[in-house]
């Protein structure tokens, strides 16, 4: 099977393609907007490996929850590119990619999602395989869901952005943290693979972004209670 995922959700942006079990991904500039940089890193791509995307099997991106602009140029870029080369798409959890990134275990997911939020959710990875636990929210640092039992690994932004109030929130569940992972193009790719196998891909028109929140920013109110920050 031969995919291309485009994974956009936090603000590092990676491009991969999955060539028959190989795996090749590409990181974008940092500190550049994705939409600037993704097409020109995804053609590139393509042309160092001799593909065409008229020779893939399926599209896949990182659905989120993310950030709002990323998800939705993720989105977009895939139904884009699908439409003309008439290839199935299917969206695979942001959260979940970067679970799976992790290893086997317990893994506690946590990226920031600004205006003093977090996107979490907890995941049992075997594998390429990965079983939800807590579904994908997003909440205050102060009231994450709680994962049952000890021996969670944390990943993800927010425990960096976060780091005092999700540690008080947690406790002794987490055994330690990667504060450091982000989702990634290639973990996104593990996932949708055996999917679209399965014919779990849909019609480029009916795939759409997770976005947990609908609310994109804060009011001047909310912004001068939380002293301006985030």
């Amino acid at each position: 099977m031969r995919l291309l995922a485009i994974e956009s959700s936090t603000e590092l942006l990676t491009i991969a393609l999955h060539l028959d079990g190989r795996i090749v991904e590409r990181e974008g500039a940092r500190g550049a907007a994705h939409s600037e940089t993704a097409l020109p890193l995804l053609q590139s791509l393509l042309d160092e490996q001799g593909m065409a995307l008229a020779g893939l099997d399926g599209i896949a991106f990182g659905a989120g929850p993310g950030a709002f602009t990323g998800l939705r140029f993720a989105c977009s870029a895939a139904q884009g590119l699908a439409v003309g080369a008439g290839l199935p798409v299917i969206g695979v959890g942001s959260l979940e990619a970067m679970a799976l990134q992790m290893g086997d275990g317990l893994v506690y997911a946590c990226a920031d999602a600004r205006m003093r939020e977090a996107y979490c959710a907890a995941y049992r990875v075997r594998g390429e395989d990965v079983e939800t636990i807590v579904a994908p929210v997003v909440a205050r640092p102060d009231l994450v869901p709680q994962p049952p039992g000890p021996g969670w690994l944390g990943c993800g932004s927010g425990f960096a952005a976060y780091a005092a109030e999700i540690a008080t929130r947690l406790g002794p569940a987490i055994s330690r943290v990667d504060a450091s992972a982000r989702p990634r193009a290639a973990g996104v790719l593990r996932l949708a693979a055996p999917r679209l196998a399965r014919g779990q891909g849909v019609d480029a028109a009916l795939a759409a972004p997770l976005y947990v929140r609908d609310k994109v920013a804060m009011t001047t109110q909310e912004r001068l209670a939380a002293g301006g920050s985030k």
